[in-house]
């Protein structure tokens, strides 16, 4: 079946498999089940939505609205919504049932959920405060010792600046970098030691500027090898050439100019169409251990999948429209950031740890059986945080869906319009950049930037042989945006060990320029360069020509 995105207008397919999963997860009540409206937005339109009630990277001081202690939060002062310090909040010093309200069939479901989000208390940071050490500047992330200024991260120790990073230990700057140390600017990488400028690469050591590489030691500017040592430009080299090689990466000249040239080798050498291995019937990119899953991105050990986006954790299934879900989460439909154990959650945010059977809930943890909930924990039958009894659940929740089908929201994820983030500082500006006067005409908001900007109070050092300790004590200036940041003495000791430069630009910025490192979230009907079989791949028409077929890639590779 063809519809059209109320939204962009694009046309789209709800396939007879679409159909069949939104029935297998329709919420059933008393042996009837309550079907889920077939989406009214394109996938990517759905995506974007989603996303822009989730702000990652974006963190701002103030005030806990408890305690009135300073904090670190990623919802800024001027926001409605009350915050609380993440220990108060996981606290048993109050309620979330204390906000609970009946629900009013004269009001759309909307505008009552958007009621209770504004009251109900939300923690200022959502990471495993209670499991990390020394890793107050992080987000969206859980289990890290010595960390600063890491996001969608687990398990790292003594690392910074980097997203989606997992198992790491001593990494800078890394953009989904797994079971690596000792790494520098590393995209789409694992396992990998004392690497600098290396992407989709693994099991790598002392290397720099790789590109789709295994195995490789010693290697230096080169794409698609296995198992070389001293390979430089793709050929036989020396020990005394990748030497001398690597003598240049300590200075800003030296790093820039290898990075221009990296960026024409990968260029003009063979793609595969797919990133990803150990696959069977999947579409979409960077993809790896996956089943039967459709137009996905950034995902791992996913089964019976389609539109899952940035996957964490193992064993995804029979999940669909979900963005950051993992570790056993099964029958999800249209939710973000849900997982650990996560079963039948619908159209939620931020639902972690033992949940089941959670409809349009956010913020809530080892719970079942909720509606339009947020920030309770251990709880079960409750309507807009309002607890009753397990038949009065089941007999009042049928008739708000009935209730939502006649205003047009059920099916349907929150609106943007309800978001508790201004549409550029939310993850929904990564993959879909608007400006103010775009993503206000959307009925989205706008943070206007209030940080001060202040001139550099020194120059940026050549190479790190003529940076100082004081480097620490000033205050630099960013070469793209003019945003001030700061070096941290940990930084710059890694800095040292490794002989490279410190960075000219502030960590946002990088973070950007890792990101336009990687295909987009968007797939194109094309054919191998080489056979001309008919692929699907995240390299648009108008980009690199040597786009291969995985038979035809592994020939001119291996």
């Amino acid at each position: 079946m063809q519809s059209s995105c109320k939204k962009c207008s694009t046309s789209f397919e709800i396939s007879d498999s679409d159909i069949a999963f939104l029935d297998k997860v329709a919420p059933e009540f008393n042996g009837v089940k309550y079907g889920i409206t077939p989406p009214t937005l394109c996938p990517g339109c759905r995506q974007i939505r989603r996303l822009t009630h989730v702000n990652e990277i974006n963190l701002y001081k103030r005030k806990c609205d408890k305690t009135g202690k300073d904090i670190l939060s990623n919802y800024h002062s001027s926001q409605p919504h009350t915050v609380y310090n993440q220990e108060y909040w996981w606290s048993d010093d109050w309620d979330a049932l204390s906000y609970g309200k009946e629900y009013d069939f004269s009001k759309p479901f909307f505008q009552q959920i958007n009621e209770l989000f504004l009251q109900v208390p939300r923690p200022s940071l959502f990471t495993g405060f209670r499991y990390d050490e020394n890793c107050d500047y992080t987000n969206y992330a859980g289990k890290n010792k010595n960390c600063y200024l890491i996001f969608d991260a687990d398990y790292c120790r003594d690392t910074y600046y980097s997203y989606s990073s997992n198992h790491n230990t001593n990494c800078i700057d890394g953009y989904r970098t797994r079971e690596s140390e000792l790494c520098y600017e590393s995209v789409d990488c694992k396992n990998c030691y004392n690497c600098n400028y290396i992407s989709n690469s693994v099991q790598c050591t002392d290397s720099a500027f790789l590109d789709n590489c295994e195995g490789c030691k010693n290697c230096f500017m080169s794409c698609n090898q296995q198992h070389k040592q001293y390979f430089i430009n793709n050929r036989q080299g020396t020990r005394e050439e990748y030497e001398a090689l690597m003598a240049e990466l300590k200075t800003h000249t030296g790093v820039e100019k290898y990075k221009k040239e990296f960026e024409n080798l990968r260029i003009s050498t063979p793609k595969k169409y797919l990133h990803g291995t150990q696959n069977e019937n999947v579409s979409g990119d960077y993809i790896s251990n996956c089943k039967d899953v459709q137009d996905s991105f950034d995902c791992n050990d996913v089964r019976d999948g389609k539109y899952i986006y940035q996957s964490f954790g193992s064993n995804i299934i029979d999940c669909q429209d979900c963005d950051e879900i993992g570790d056993n989460a099964e029958l999800c439909y249209e939710s973000s950031n849900s997982g650990y154990n996560a079963n039948h959650v619908l159209f939620g945010t931020n639902i972690l740890d033992q949940n089941s059977d959670i409809i349009y809930s956010n913020h809530c943890h080892y719970s079942s059986n909720l509606f339009g909930c947020i920030g309770l924990k251990r709880k079960k039958y409750c309507i807009l945080n309002k607890e009753y009894s397990k038949e009065e659940y089941e007999t009042l929740v049928p008739k708000i869906i009935e209730h939502m089908k006649s205003t047009g929201e059920w099916g349907e994820h929150y609106p943007e319009t309800i978001s508790p983030f201004a549409y550029n500082e939310s993850m929904a500006m990564e993959y879909k950049p608007l400006t103010k006067e775009q993503a206000l005409a959307q009925g989205a908001t706008w943070r206007e930037d209030d940080k001060k900007k202040v001139p550099a109070t020194c120059e940026i050092p050549e190479s790190i042989g003529e940076t100082k300790n004081s480097i620490t004590q000033e205050t630099l200036a960013c070469s793209s945006c003019k945003s001030n940041y700061k070096i941290i003495p940990q930084e710059l000791e890694f800095y040292r060990t490794k002989g490279i430069p410190i960075p000219k630009k502030c960590f946002k910025c990088r973070h950007y320029d890792r990101m336009r490192t990687r295909n987009p979230r968007q797939l194109w009907d094309r054919s191998c360069a080489k056979c001309s079989t008919s692929i699907r791949t995240s390299y648009s028409t108008n980009r690199q020509k040597q786009i291969l077929c995985e038979k035809c890639y592994l020939e001119a590779v291996y």
